[in-house]
């Protein structure tokens, strides 16, 4: 049976006591077809443990604190930045704002998904209640999201099904463990199996959240599951590939970053697991599943905007790096300075729509925390998903083939070629050759190798495929307002329905006036925090 971690004496753990919760526990876990007994120890996950370490040293830091944790008014506490539910427009700004600071240090921070998806369940929780005149589902999603802040866990989000044949919903599948889905019911709780295919550091997470991938229908009411299970309850195989960079010679620097912080996903095998009714938010309730998944959907790629941009920021950075390195000042070449600006202009672009959702975030009706304004999120989540590619692009630009043309690393040891290679591959006199070297292997690190090849694919898909941002771009997209404001500008009046039901299609999605008094800032909400050294600083 496993132990939960203490709630810590201060008022976060660090990132150590972190590592040691992680002892507390054992799940059956499977890397690169080993079985690995103690989680916190094993190597190949260390790239991922540290970048979750880093998160819990971050909320103690006095420099970023005020970023990375927030007032739960609700509680009158002070809880993770990770695992607050938003109670404001600024609470969305600065959450973006940590994640790009998180993601600046590790790459990607992978916690704060256990953000988007607290603050999906709240919303769903009570939009059931109210639909049933009820506070039975409130009730447990407080109960639970206050076990997770006074613990200060880390959970994974078991939200992507394995899904099977693809053509065919939930219940048609020939083999129903493509989903998980609830097979027994009792007094106890109820019991599920299935197979969740891509879960986020599954391996050293204290707990997972079971959330449903789709909308779903009434004959899919048992695939409808929304739960929590400890890691290691009693049922669970994850096998899970390793995070970082593998099967590299880590001592001798080829993977300068990805050797210290990278990600493993694992894919969670659920065989009869027991879960509690206290630990059930829904099951069987089909007509809410999609609630969740577009909730969901919504936090996530807002916050992914906040990752990408961290992520550009270590491309920025190293770029700039490269050039100088090479003996050039991109301010005075424009052979540089154009691509160095192009980098930058999709790393503040996408961004921006991020700031710009949060800004006309709206209050969900039911639970009352806010939501990140749709159309902005997803167009930036579309960009850095289709940009990331450009983002390569540009670093390998100003950067030249020596990212992947250098010797490996072994002969900067080798007595016989060492002094010459550090000879003649040094470009300017005032950047030794071991520093250029190592700012090359970094950007290839992070573009141009399977940690580079990783970045893309997860950009272009996680939180949802281009596709699917499409869709929500043009449902919440205010087309008809457009076409009425062209249509009054032709001085022809709005013409009149054209359909059966006295609707046109094409004018069916209207905005509201977005401005106010004033200025689109709810009175008395809470700003963005000001930290004494600012990002771009």
């Amino acid at each position: 049976m496993h132990l939960a971690p203490p709630t810590p004496a201060t008022p976060f753990m660090s990132g150590a006591d972190y590592r040691d919760s992680l002892r507390r526990y054992k799940p059956t876990v499977y890397v690169d077809g080993q079985r690995i007994e103690s989680v916190a120890d094993a190597r190949s996950l260390q790239p991922g443990i540290n970048a979750l370490a880093y998160t819990y040293d971050a909320a103690r830091d006095a420099a970023v604190a005020p970023l990375m944790t927030a007032l739960q008014a609700s509680r009158g506490r002070t809880v993770p930045r990770m695992l607050h539910v938003n109670e404001s427009a600024g609470d969305l700004l600065n959450k973006l704002e940590a994640v790009r600071l998180l993601c600046q240090e590790t790459g990607c921070a992978q916690r704060y998904l256990a953000h988007d998806a607290l603050n999906a369940l709240a919303q769903v929780s009570a939009r059931i209640d109210d639909a049933r005149g009820s506070t039975e589902h409130r009730a447990r999603f407080e109960a639970y999201l206050q076990h997770a802040q006074d613990n200060d866990l880390s959970l994974g989000i078991a939200m992507t099904d394995a899904k099977g044949d693809r053509s065919k919903r939930p219940h048609e599948q020939a083999n129903p463990d493509t989903y998980v889905h609830v097979v027994e019911r009792s007094a106890k709780g109820i019991v599920i199996s299935g197979t969740k295919a891509i879960v986020t550091g599954a391996p050293y997470m204290h707990e997972l959240l079971v959330m449903p991938c789709r909308n779903m229908g009434q004959e899919d009411a048992d695939f409808a599951v929304c739960c929590a299970v400890p890691v290691d309850a009693a049922g669970i195989t994850i096998v899970a590939r390793p995070a970082g960079r593998p099967g590299e010679k880590l001592e001798h620097g080829a993977a300068l970053f990805s050797r210290r912080y990278g990600q493993s996903t694992g894919v969670v095998i659920f065989d009869k697991v027991l879960v509690p009714w206290e630990r059930v938010f829904y099951a069987g309730e089909w007509e809410h599943s999609g609630t969740l998944t577009y909730s969901y959907a919504t936090h996530h790629r807002h916050s992914c905007i906040g990752a990408r941009a961290g992520f550009g920021d270590l491309l920025i950075g190293a770029g700039a790096l490269m050039c100088e390195a090479n003996g050039f000042d991109p301010g005075e070449k424009s052979t540089l300075r154009d691509p160095m600006v192009e980098l930058i202009k999709i790393t503040e672009g996408f961004y921006a729509c991020g700031v710009a959702a949060s800004v006309y975030a709206t209050r969900d009706p039911h639970y009352g925390n806010f939501m990140p304004e749709p159309v902005f999120a997803n167009i930036g989540k579309l960009l850095l998903a289709t940009q990331i590619y450009d983002m390569h692009r540009l670093a390998h630009e100003v950067s030249g083939g020596l990212i992947v043309a250098l010797p490996g690393p072994d002969e900067d040891h080798n007595p016989a070629t060492a002094a010459t290679l550090a000879e003649v591959l040094r470009a300017n006199p005032a950047v030794p050759y071991d520093k250029r070297i190592e700012v090359a292997r970094f950007i290839e690190d992070l573009t141009a190798s399977y940690q580079g090849g990783w970045y893309s694919v997860i950009s272009l898909h996680g939180g949802g495929s281009p596709a699917a941002m499409k869709q929500e771009i043009w449902r919440n997209y205010p087309v008809g307002s457009k076409v009425e404001l062209v249509e009054r500008l032709l001085e022809r009046g709005v013409l009149q329905a054209n359909d059966a039901d006295g609707a046109r299609a094409i004018t069916s999605n209207r905005q509201p006036g977005r401005c106010c008094d004033t200025g689109c800032t709810v009175p008395g909400q809470a700003v963005m925090v000001a930290l004494p050294q600012q990002r771009k600083g």
